[in-house]
């Protein structure tokens, strides 16, 4: 019974959740982002955290673009290359993580393999009505 209820929420809480999957999914080649949950804090008015998951085909990149708020990302599955503004390029491999600042240019992030899909757990901290990124100003 209690795992009926919680596919039911989980299920539920997707169908909410959907028309934010696309939001990142330009059809140009893009990553794909697929949001997985959405939770207020109470005990932060205003703000929300979103976990998603990224998904990179081979040899796929982001536009380079900036979070209004924190994010923590985890390497799910194969390689990824980030770079962030006024840092080197780091490649990250299964099973490492890292954090982001708000609003720092997030230059490089982009599938390390030509042939290999890769695939992020991210944790973003977020405004009510904020995206969950901007592109990056020239």
């Amino acid at each position: 019974m209690m795992l009926r209820q919680l596919t039911a929420s989980l299920l539920a809480g997707a169908a909410l959740l959907a028309p934010m999957a696309f939001a990142h999914d330009t059809g140009t080649g893009q990553e794909k982002v697929i949001p997985l949950t959405k939770q207020a804090l109470p005990d932060i008015p205003g703000k929300n955290v979103i976990m998603a998951t990224v998904n990179y085909e081979p040899g796929q990149a982001s536009d380079p673009h900036i979070h209004p708020g924190s994010v923590f990302a985890y390497v799910l599955e194969g390689e990824v290359i980030s770079q962030l503004e006024g840092q080197a390029p780091v490649t990250y491999k299964q099973g490492d993580y890292w954090y982001e600042t708000p609003k720092i240019g997030h230059i490089v992030s982009r599938n390390a393999s030509a042939t290999k899909p890769a695939k992020l757990l991210v944790w973003l901290l977020v405004g009510d009505g904020e995206q969950l990124k901007l592109p990056l100003s020239k």
